[in-house]
Parts: structure tokens; sequence; C-alpha cells
């Protein structure tokens, strides 16, 4: 036989040459074996090793791909003999054990996937736990045991289809796939041409046809295992071979698969609670095999659209654990409920069986509680230690010579004075002020006064309160009175030459004002703390900034984290605005807040003469004094026997093992917890989180907010792997790592976060045993490698680069407070190139822009002269505008004609009628929306002197002593043994 009989035919062989039919180059007569591709067959085919097309007869034995075949497919022998998939068979199928795809008629003894079938699926030979998956099917399913417990592979498969109605028929799964309408195994469009052209065989170019070489990067794949992996979401990527693994839109938390997809429906939101594996290993090995780290993240304060609230005399809890009655519980009968935490049976409460939505008694199951897995209690009496207390806020100015020459002073005195009357709270509300230089100054409101009287404490060494009231005054009742105060501070410290600072000492001052209530202090500091009690001294040496080795990152003393632990007791935080233009030693002043409950906020180097610092200030203060807070808070998580949390992240007082303190909460505070396998698990079937957050509303209701979390349980190392959330991950290793930088060294953090990079692609190497030089991951674990250089390249991990220590222990302080969305965002910001979104018609769709455009990753390969580009770091944005863009953009954006006449510094995009201009401004407002606190856009020219503060962010390329993405890549390989 020929070389070329093994390559299909041209185009001229199939129109106008030899036709190809039975008895030229394929034997059609049983029994003999024939190894060369046959198509448009219209006898039987028997022992065929090569591809088949268009056959209208039986083919038995088939080696190779079937496509359109119109007769039976059968092979009643060895059931191995038929290794590759049946695609859009119109004939009988028997005894297949590969995929078989768009089938119309009747399908026997099938033991592989079934994908789009018209017809009954009758005697399929499959027991309880089944591998089969039947997708888009339109006839019945007989005699094919049960499906409601599919294998962990059918479930991971199953979990990008929903709507199953298992009622006696398969019914069509609303689903998105890479499927074309041809059912086409993933990838195969790669070749040479579209699906269409492949099975229509119209296409001259079939001699580079190759099924199976290019359906997937990994060798030594099955056809069933390379076609469906994508679906199974257990595909794997050669990092070194694809350069472009990060998707269209923003990455999606992998779904957590239970066993009921009732149960599915009603699990806590990715949102709020999330889990760096989304199913848990049964032993502490089988971890530690998968290399992986096991913890949880939580928004537990997030703002949400609604949430679900109940007033009841009881709250069911198990008497044994205390656990919240949930969604994940089990009903022994309908008086009893066994706990999913501890696994302790509880007797349930009469009031229990009564449904608010229907005002009957009944089923508990459709109880609030047990529909959700987000709910909050309005808390009974026997919650409270003592009456809700009012809403206390007390503001402490900096009014120091550098604090007044800023002229920060003027821009927050007027923004409280707008914003006074929409402070959270209630007629209870209470309010007062206090300033500090080298002496500490109070201002006392009392009654039937035209002015605020001023007292200044000069001895800053004993502290004690000048006068015992009028010094913090009711908001409602003295609201004039403090505006007239608010219009007079600047004016009264305007000629203040005093270089000096007590904080410490009115912090003291502070405390002791607010001890009988608690409530929140908010301090607004541009200087070093010199004098007094915690006076600090400046141990910065800007020519250590670069080194490998960062000093400092620990407090210089304890004062403030002592002082924190005093304020948390009595249910006070501290909030710190930092805008100081020196060195101010925020490793140590951030105690304050950490300890406390508190937030900080960054804005170096402010200046009131600069109109964006004043629109940052303005946007930022606003959104602080109004967003929903919680006081007299305490949050404790709850996790399955076997299970134990031991080290937490966050701003809070660890008051016992599973107990923190928050004296207050806000929506924008994050928190992780890494986890511990105690115990073996190989007996359960799910473990749960839960943390319930008990707080004071600003309106003085004591109200209780449970979340919870539950999870499979797997045996198998590759369900682990598989099931591990990236993102996830990548926010706990970097809670981890600014704490082995603060407690050991910065590089020794670094080394521990590539560490993390190598060890899970090692253990996946070895579970996949494959060979070859790439370097390969899961699909759901691509992003990690460069999220981890992303966090190697931040601010807070970066060497070999000038950075302030402020600001990098400011980023330490977002790694570890941020809940995950804004983690993500900082660690690896959104590049967008908006010279082409500009152009396209843009609409909305369900509060989505639609197109939205497509997100690039962070390279100058990326990038085009001819272009323009958004960049979304979080709390800042960059449009960056090419030197060689055509000049219709810069007049549709900018109103003008020449590229230089873009403005050095430009801060705000020019409101223009084009529809350009409206588009962009559209999308950049979209983005904002989303944002809890509003982010500046600076617009840089390709020439401009601030065009590095664009190109610092572009982490995949290499600068100064970083790696690039694939040199990176390529040292992990390296690494892997």
């Amino acid at each position: 036989m020929n070389q070329k009989d093994d390559l299909l035919p041209n185009e001229s062989n199939f129109v106008g040459g030899e036709s190809f039919h039975p008895g030229k180059n394929c034997t059609v007569y049983n029994e003999i074996v024939t190894e060369s591709k046959c198509l448009n067959s219209v006898e039987s085919l028997s022992n065929i090793s090569g591809s088949i097309y268009k056959s209208d007869r039986s083919i038995f034995s088939s080696g190779e791909p079937v496509l359109s075949n119109n007769g039976s497919i059968s092979n009643r022998g060895n059931l191995l003999y038929n290794t590759r998939p049946v695609l859009n068979n119109s004939g009988n199928i028997l005894n297949i054990s590969r995929p078989i795809l768009n089938s119309n008629k009747p399908l026997v003894n099938i033991k592989e996937i079934l994908l789009n079938s018209g017809e009954p699926l009758l005697n399929n030979h499959k027991p309880t736990n089944s591998d089969i998956l039947i997708l888009n099917n339109s006839g019945n399913v007989l005699n094919s045991g049960p499906i409601l417990k599919r294998s962990d592979a059918t479930d991971a498969l199953s979990q990008q289809f929903q709507n199953v109605n298992l009622s006696g028929r398969i019914s069509s799964f609303e689903h998105k796939t890479e499927y074309s309408t041809n059912s086409i195994p993933p990838r195969i469009s790669q070749v040479n041409s579209t699906t269409n052209r492949l099975l229509d065989m119209k296409s001259p170019n079939y001699t580079n046809f190759n099924f199976y070489n290019n359906v997937v990067d990994q060798p030594n794949m099955s056809v069933t295992k390379a076609g469906f992996n994508k679906i199974w979401g257990m595909d794997s990527v050669d990092l070194l071979q694809c350069r472009n693994v990060l998707p269209f839109e923003k990455v999606s938390p992998p779904r957590i698969k239970l066993h009921q997809d009732l149960l599915d429906r009603v699990n806590c939101s990715s949102e709020i609670f999330r889990c760096t594996l989304t199913k848990i290993p049964d032993s502490n090995s089988l971890l530690q095999k998968s290399r992986l780290p096991l913890g949880i993240l939580i928004h537990p304060f997030k703002d949400l659209n609604s949430i679900s609230t109940i007033q009841s005399n009881t709250i069911v809890r198990c008497r044994l654990c205390r656990t919240y009655i949930n969604p994940f519980v089990y009903f022994v009968d309908s008086k009893r409920w066994k706990c999913n935490l501890c696994y302790k049976v509880n007797e349930l409460p009469e009031e229990f069986l009564f449904d608010p939505a229907t005002k009957s008694y009944g089923d508990p199951s459709r109880r609030p509680e047990i529909r959700t897995s987000t709910i909050e209690f309005i808390a009974p009496s026997e919650y409270m230690l003592r009456p809700p207390q009012p809403a206390v806020y007390l503001f402490i100015f900096d009014v120091s010579r550098l604090a007044v020459e800023s002229g920060y002073l003027s821009i927050v005195c007027n923004i409280i004075s707008e914003e006074m009357s929409r402070l959270p709270g209630d007629s209870r509300t209470q309010i007062g002020f206090l300033a500090v230089n080298s002496a500490i100054h109070f201002f006392s409101m009392q009654d039937n006064v035209s002015q605020p009287h001023q007292l200044i404490m000069l001895d800053v060494d004993d502290i004690f309160l000048p006068c015992p009231e009028n010094l913090i005054v009711n908001l409602k009742e003295r609201e004039e009175l403090l505006k007239d105060l608010l219009s007079q501070l600047p004016n009264m410290f305007k000629d203040n030459n005093d270089t000096n600072c007590a904080l410490g000492a009115a912090l003291q001052a502070a405390l002791k004002l607010m001890s009988p209530t608690g409530g929140r202090i908010t301090v607004f500091q541009l200087c070093l703390p010199n004098i007094g009690p915690g006076a600090l001294q400046a141990r910065e040496d800007p020519n250590t900034r670069s080194g490998k080795d960062i000093p400092y990152l620990n407090p210089a003393t304890d004062f403030y984290k002592r002082l924190a632990l005093d304020c948390s007791g009595q249910q006070i935080a501290v909030d710190l605005f930092l805008m100081n233009c020196q060195y101010s030693d925020l490793a140590t002043l951030s105690g304050i807040c950490k300890f406390s409950g508190g937030s900080i906020h960054y804005l170096p180097l402010f200046q009131a003469s600069k109109i964006h610092h004043i629109e940052i200030l303005e946007k930022i203060l606003r959104r602080y004094l109004t967003r929903r807070i919680g006081f007299e808070a305490v949050m404790r998580i709850r996790c399955t026997r076997g299970l134990t949390i031991h080290t937490y992240h966050g701003n809070f007082f660890v008051r016992s093992t599973d107990l923190l303190s928050l004296p207050n909460i806000n929506p924008d505070a994050g928190f992780g917890m890494q986890v511990s396998i105690e115990e073996n698990l190989s007996d359960m079937q799910n473990v749960a989180f839960q943390v319930a957050l008990l707080y004071t509303s600003s309106t003085g209701e004591r109200r209780i907010r449970v979340h919870t979390l539950c999870l499979p349980i797997s045996s198998n190392l590759s369900d682990i792997l598989y099931s591990a959330d990236q993102q996830c991950i990548i926010g706990l290793l970097a809670k981890m790592a600014v704490d082995k930088s603060v407690q050991s060294s910065l590089s020794d953090a670094r080394d521990a976060l590539i560490n993390a990079a190598v060890d899970v692609l090692s253990s996946y190497k070895l579970l996949q045993s494959y060979p070859g030089s790439g370097l390969v991951a899961p699909q759901n674990l691509k992003l990690l490698p460069v999220y981890i250089i992303a966090l190697l390249k931040c601010r807070a991990f970066r060497f070999g680069v000038n950075t302030r220590l402020d600001d990098r222990v400011y980023i330490m302080c977002q790694l570890k407070s941020l809940p995950l969305t804004q983690l993500i965002q900082l660690i690896y910001p959104d590049l967008y190139p908006v010279h082409i979104y500009v152009t396209k018609i843009i609409t909305e769709i369900d509060g989505q822009l639609n197109p939205h455009p497509e997100r690039l990753h962070l390279s100058a390969e990326k990038l085009d002269s001819r272009g323009a580009f958004l960049l979304d770091a979080g709390d800042q944005m960059f449009l960056y505008i090419g030197k060689n863009i055509h000049p219709s953009f810069y007049y549709n954006i900018f109103g003008i004609d020449t590229f230089t006449a873009i403005p050095e510094e430009m801060y705000e995009l020019p409101e223009l009628a084009t529809p350009e201009s409206q588009r962009l401004r559209t999308f950049i407002a979209s983005l904002q929306e989303k944002k809890p606190y509003f982010a500046t856009l600076q617009i840089i020219r390709d020439d401009s002197c601030f065009r590095t503060q664009f190109t610092e962010r572009l982490i995949e390329d290499r600068f100064e002593n970083a790696l690039s993405y694939y040199e990176f890549l390529q040292h992990i390989k390296s690494q892997i043994k």
C-alpha cells in the first residue's frame, strides 16, 4: 500500500477525480482488516483502523473516529476494539465503550458519555454512583440505574450543567460549552478549519488532519479524557507553551458540588465565604500530598441588597456546640434535628414549625433558616451584656505645623460638617472633637452657649479630662454648635508653628472620654508623633529601601498595641487617616487599628493645592462617614468536628480560641483563617464552616448575622487538586506572607511564596506522571504562578526597587484586611484596550455593559503605541495613551488636536458629547460603581515623566532585579524534581 493511502484525499479526488469507493482503496468484505481511511462508503465496514466519514452502512470494530454515519455501529467482540468517539450517528449504536455525540437512534449497553441523544437510552449497565453522564437527551432513560448519585468525575462535569429534570426523562440542560452545533470535542476546531468544514469534508486541506494530536496539550491522553476533561474541569495547561492564560472575563470561583442539588443552591455566596479547596481532603496526609494550603476567607459584613431577617423569641441552636440551625442540618423527624458540625440530635421547639411566610404550621424545612445560608436574627435580651449603647464618634485632628501647611484641615472639617447629619445612628448619637500638637485641645460644648469653649492641656505625660461633661455631646441637640466649631477650627490653628505631635496622649484622652459607651475614634495624622506617651523617632534609612532585607517592619514600641487592647476592652475602635508628607512609622502606628478592629486610609504626600488630592480625600471620607457600621461586635467561627482553625488574619483581637473581638465592624473588612485537619474525615460526606457575627446596629438593635458554608469531602488526590480555588489560595498566601515578613524576614516570605507554586505544580506532576519538558498545571490553577509573581512584585514584597517603608507597610496592612475581590484587584490589576472598546456599540444587560472589553495580560507585549489602555489597580486607575494613536481618539476623548496637548498631569476626562467620550466615561463609571471607595484616574502620555507609575504594574515583564513571568516559570520548572 502506498504511503499516500494513509492520507485523506484532496478535493479533486472527491469531485472531478477518481472516486474513492469500495473495492478501490478500501476493502469492505467482513473479516478483512483495512488500514486506510474510508469515505462515503455504501457497504458495511469491518475492522477499520482508519477514519471513516459518511458511511451509509454498519461499521464494526473501528479504531478511528466515526463521523456522520447513517448505518449501525456494532462491536460485539472485545469492547476495547472501538477506541474512538462516534459523532453524528443516525443508526443503532450497540456496545460502544467510548463517547457518543448527537445520536438519533437507540443506544444499548453504553459504557461512556452520551451527548445530545435524540432517542431512548436502553439497558445502560451502570450501578449506583455511575460514571455515565447524559446531556441533552430527548429520549427516555430506561434501565440505566440511578443517576442521582453520580461519581466525582461526573459531578465535576455536571457542574457546568443546570436544571436537571430526573422524573422519567432527561430534560435539555441549559449550559455553556465550547461545542459547536455538531458537538465536536473541545479544541478540535483548531485543526485546519472550522468544525463544519471538518464534518462536511469540503476542506481541501486534509493532509494535516490528525484528530487527536491537536485536541490537547498533554501527551499520552486517551481520547475520552482529552475530549471531555475541559468540560469536567479536569484539563491541564502547559504554562510554558500557553502564553495567554488569562480568561476574557473575571475569574469565577469553582462551583461547590454537594450530593444534593438543593443544597448547592442554598450554599453561601462566594462573595461572602470562600475556601481554598472546594473539596476537603478526608485526612491530613492527603492534604499534605496535595501541598495546597487549607483556609477560608470571609467578608462577613458585606453590603447586601437583601438579607433574610428574623425576629423570634427563640433562636434554634445546637445544645452542644451552639451551632445555629442552617440548611445543612438533618431532620430526624418533625421534632428533632441533627447538628451538621457535632452531630448531636436536638429537639425542635414547637414555634419553629411555624412558617412566617405562609403563617401556618408544618414542614420545618420551609423556614428561612433552612432555605438560605446567610441570615440575620434580631437578638433577644439574653444576647446583651448591657443595653445597646448609642453611636458615638470622636475625631482627632493633627494640628502641627506640617498638618496645617498641607491644608487638609479645612477640607476635612467641611466634609464632616456636611455629612454630620448622615452619620449612622439614631436620636441618641453623640459626637466630639480633639486637636493635638504639643498639647491636647479639648472643646466643651455646653448647653445654652453660643460658642464652643477650648480647653488646652499642656502636660501630655499625665492625661486627665479637664471637665467631665460636654466634651462629647448629642448630635441632634448641638448640631449647630458643632458645625460652628468645625468652621472655626482651620482658623484657630492657621498660624500655628508647633512642630510637635502628642498623638499617644490624645488617644489616651480619647479612651477616657469614650470608655463609658464605646464607639469609634477617627484620627487624622500627618506627621510622626514625637513627644509624650508613644513618642517615636524616624527609623527609616532611605539607602536601605531597595535592599533584600527590609528592616523596621516590626513596631518600634508596643505602646499602640497595648492602647488598642485597652480600647478593645471598652468597645472602642480606632481608624487612621494617614496623610503624611514624610516618614510616619506606619509599622508602629498601625497597631492601634489592627488590634482594635479599625481600618487604615493612606493618602501620602497630601496637598490641598492639588485638585485630585482633594477629590480623593472627599470621595473616601464621605463614603467612610456614611457607610454602615456595627458596634460592640464579636465574631465566632465554628467548623465540623475533626477540623481546627489555628491562625486568624485581619484587624481584631482574639479573645479566645474561636472568638474575635471587633469593637466596630464595617462592610469593607475581610478576614482569613487557616484550617488544619486533626481527625480522619472518611466517615463523613460533608464538612461545614459557620461564622456568627453578633453586633449592635447604629440604631441600637442587637443582631446576629450567620453565614454557613458546606463542602464535600474527597479521598481522591486529583479531586482535591482540581477543586482548588486559585484566587482564594493567593488571598490566603498573601496574608501568610505578610506574617512571615514580620516574624522572619522579607526574603523568607518571598521564598515561601515561590515554594508554594513549586509544591503545587510538583504535586500535580507526580499525580499525572507527565513526561516531557513542559510545566503543566491544572486548568483551575493556571493563574497561580502569575498571581504569585504579581505578589512578589507588589510593593509589600518587592526588593530592588526604591520603596518607601510606609508604602510597603500600608500594602501589607491591606493584604491582611481586604476582602478577596479587592485584594485580587490590588495584586493583579485589570488592563483593557479601550481604543478598541470606544468604537463599539455598547448596551447594558442586567446591569452589565455589553460587550465588555477584553482583559489583557500585564505585559508590554500587549501594548501598542497606536492604542489607549486603561489599567484598573483597585484604588487607582491609569489611562495610558500611546504616542502613535490615531488623532481621532484624542480629539473625541479630550477635545484636542495634537498628542502633546494632553496635559502632563491630568486626572479627569472632559465630558464631551461624542459617542467615544460617553462610552469611555460610562465604562470607567461602571468600574467605579463596583468599588467601595473612589479610585483616582490618572491620564498618562507615553512620553510622560509619570510613565513608570503605569509600567511598574506590568508585572509579567522583567524590570530591574525581578524576573519576567516566563523566566519565573522557567525557575519554577527547574525547582520541580
